[in-house]
């Protein structure tokens, strides 16, 4: 009997399992994220939800999945991702065939470019593949929700998210997209460990925080990205307070200069940068690089959001 999980005709079978050697692998690939542009309560209250719009970032994850006689050493999945594997298989009754797990990733680990999640994401979304099975962003949130807190990378879209609960509570499209200059200072950050110092930060400022959060969503319906990178550097002055950047004075004061509509931040991370709703030009590049580098720090430059 299926049981409402899984698919009629899956039970312990795989697709990998009759391939051959040199049988084509199974990917799956996640983007990351440069932070957040809010990071804050999703609305005032004694006990407050830790509410996230991600800012999603071209940079990836990437998981593969070779069906086949198996290498030896050291398996490449880290522990979330490996936990992704047993959760998934267990869902859906189902035994992975021998093979052999690659895995990459351009995200930097600890700094807040949510690079655990999309490589449980993208771990799952291979799996999908290997397995002929349709992406099931359900059960891709009833694993995470297993594992850790998470960013809505498994999404290819913005949305405002419940990180600890794992409910998005609203989508908000991909009409909006930016440039970023960003820099990515030292040190990484505990996530769960800075939590009990954020929820009295955000009663403490949560008409702040409202207002913040209204003008983000409101810039988000009017397609303005101008209107969207204000309220992030909100979000990131805020964060400022109860979890500082080095730099960030520094980057906020030299917004106008350079022609910036925002600054964001990874909020419980360590990336701080620039939002621009037009590409800068060369020129501006040097004397951002310049800038950046007079602070101690490589600018890097990426596509962020959509648009």
């Amino acid at each position: 009997m299926n049981d409402g999980r899984r698919p009629p005709g899956t039970r312990g079978a795989a697709r990998a399992d009759r391939a051959g050697p040199g049988a084509r692998p199974s990917s799956g690939v996640c983007h990351g994220t440069l932070g957040e542009l809010y990071q804050g309560p999703l609305r005032p209250g004694p006990d407050p939800d830790i509410a996230l719009v991600s800012f999603p970032v071209d940079r990836h994850s990437w998981v593969h999945f070779t069906p086949g006689p198996g290498a030896p050493g050291p398996h490449p999945l880290g522990p979330k991702s490996a936990t992704a594997v047993r959760l998934f298989l267990d869902r859906y009754g189902l035994t992975l065939p021998e093979g052999r797990w690659r895995a990459h990733s351009e995200l930097r680990v600890g700094v807040g470019m949510a690079s655990s999640t999309a490589d449980v994401v993208a771990t799952l979304r291979c799996l999908f593949r290997v397995f002929a099975l349709p992406y099931d962003p359900d059960a891709v949130l009833g694993v995470l929700a297993a594992i850790e807190r998470a960013d809505s990378v498994f999404l290819d879209e913005f949305a405002l998210h419940l990180s600890g609960r794992h409910r998005v509570v609203r989508r908000l499209g991909t009409a909006v997209g930016f440039h970023t200059a960003f820099v990515t200072e030292t040190g990484t950050v505990d996530t769960a460990a800075v939590t009990p110092l954020l929820l009295p930060h955000y009663r403490r400022r949560a008409q702040e925080y409202e207002r913040c959060l209204t003008d983000l969503l409101k810039g988000f319906a009017a397609t303005d990205p101008c209107a969207v990178a204000r309220a992030a550097t909100t979000s990131a002055a805020l964060s400022q307070e109860v979890l500082p950047k080095r730099c960030f004075d520094a980057v906020l004061a030299h917004r106008e200069e350079f022609g910036a509509d925002g600054v964001f931040v990874a909020h419980t991370g360590s990336v701080v940068g620039y939002l621009f709703a037009r590409r800068p030009a060369p020129a501006l590049k040097d004397e951002l690089s310049a800038f950046f580098c007079s602070l101690g720090h490589q600018c890097s430059f990426a596509r962020g959001g959509y648009g």
